[in-house]
């Protein structure tokens, strides 16, 4: 991927806002549980950042998605988890399929006021009893003259206590669960949802996440993204983005927690010598390093592969599974090096360590993602095929 002066632009202006804005107030969001969300997506609005690969005619920038991968990347300079991770869900998660998919007026309605910033978007897919199983969702829409009515719950919602509307997966009928779901934004201040307290969750501590009830909630009809029972597909491509998401927003932040980790083995002295000076240690780094670079050239084919209006399925998963066990193998390794410093709850270290641990769980677990890779290398065992190869043997 060959990036121009302007995706680096694009980049260093992301950085200068994380490091003029988000930064700065990063341990009082953290303790506090929740970052104001409408007041930072506005000052992100205003300047663009919301909207860089969605189209012009909504208040998008109207740019391909390279550009979009350079502002994700650019997030990797944040001092936690939690507020880049809500951005994306504005932009890489909660929007995707409205932005390709919805009609003019649900855009107008809902897609530009997201990229202005003046609206706060959640995405709901998971329950309780469904979070990578996604085809197992129990949460129904039904219809009601003009409108659909809506029960069940959403789990681990991101944006949730702040989002003024929902991308929210449904079943809108009793067909087979790839063909009976569709996507419908709704309102969050609908009568009829409820919210409760925010999740006390391990890492990512400054967005707020809770679980949402919806108890007969009435939408109008004309609130449904693209086609009635496309959702699973709808959803499916957004989990792309997500995945790709996952990836392109921890390759620099990883580079900053092996930077710091260095300064500090530099400085620490153990044994009359530095830290650093250890084989053990900058030899570590050195090949956490490169296993960093290889995800970002992993990731940045992918981006490539979108630009050119490909399927990226296969190389998503490929990223989005690298991203999480590296992360935590880096984090690891890092914190070790740190010593007992590292193991204080507020050193930058045991933050990522906290932080990034999600990514081998949200938007699809490892296990998930080694599904899909498996499936579309056609090495995952195939029963059906299996009997009857048996049987055939047998005869």
């Amino acid at each position: 991927m060959e990036y121009t002066e302007e995706h680096r632009k694009m980049k260093s202006a992301v950085v200068k806002f994380v490091e003029a804005e988000i930064n700065p107030h990063v341990q009082e969001w953290e303790e506090a549980g929740i970052f104001p969300a409408h007041e930072l997506f506005k000052k992100m609005g205003d300047l663009g950042f919301l909207g860089v690969n969605k189209p012009e005619e909504y208040g998008g920038m109207g740019l391909d998605y390279s550009y979009q991968a350079m502002t994700i990347e650019a997030l990797g300079a944040c001092a936690c988890g939690g507020v880049p991770m809500a951005i994306g869900v504005q932009t890489d998660m909660a929007t995707p399929a409205l932005s390709r998919f919805g009609s003019d007026e649900l855009r107008r309605d809902y897609l530009a006021p997201a990229i202005a910033g003046d609206m706060v978007a959640c995405v709901g897919v998971s329950e309780a009893h469904a979070g990578s199983d996604v085809a197992n969702i129990k949460s129904n829409a039904v219809k009601d003259g003009d409108d659909y009515i809506i029960n069940g719950s959403k789990m681990w919602i991101t944006n949730s206590t702040q989002a003024d509307y929902m991308c929210m997966l449904v079943n809108t009928s009793d067909g087979h669960k790839h063909q009976n779901k569709s996507l419908i934004v709704v309102p969050m201040d609908s009568a009829g949802i409820t919210k409760s307290d925010r999740l006390n969750k391990l890492g990512q501590r400054s967005s707020d996440t809770a679980q949402i009830f919806f108890d007969d909630v009435r939408v109008p009809q004309r609130n449904l993204i693209g086609t009635e029972g496309a959702g699973f597909m709808y959803q499916m491509l957004q989990f792309q983005e997500e995945r790709l998401w996952c990836a392109l927003s921890l390759v620099d932040g990883m580079d900053r927690i092996i930077q710091l980790t260095e300064d500090y083995c530099r400085e620490r002295a153990a044994f009359n010598q530095s830290v650093l000076d250890f084989q053990v240690v900058h030899f570590r780094l050195s090949e956490l390093r490169t296993e960093v670079e290889l995800l970002r050239a992993l990731s940045e084919k992918c981006v490539e592969a979108m630009v050119r209006g490909e399927n990226v399925t296969r190389l998503a998963s490929m990223a989005k599974l690298k991203a999480g066990r590296l992360s935590r193998e880096l984090a690891d390794s890092c914190l070790q090096f740190w010593g007992g410093m590292g193991y204080m709850w507020d050193s930058p270290v045991s933050q990522f360590l906290r932080d990034s641990r999600l990514t081998s769980i949200g938007g699809g677990a490892d296990e998930v993602m080694l599904s899909i890779i498996c499936k579309l290398d056609n090495t995952l065992p195939n029963p059906k095929k299996n009997r009857a190869m048996q049987k055939e043997a047998a005869e």
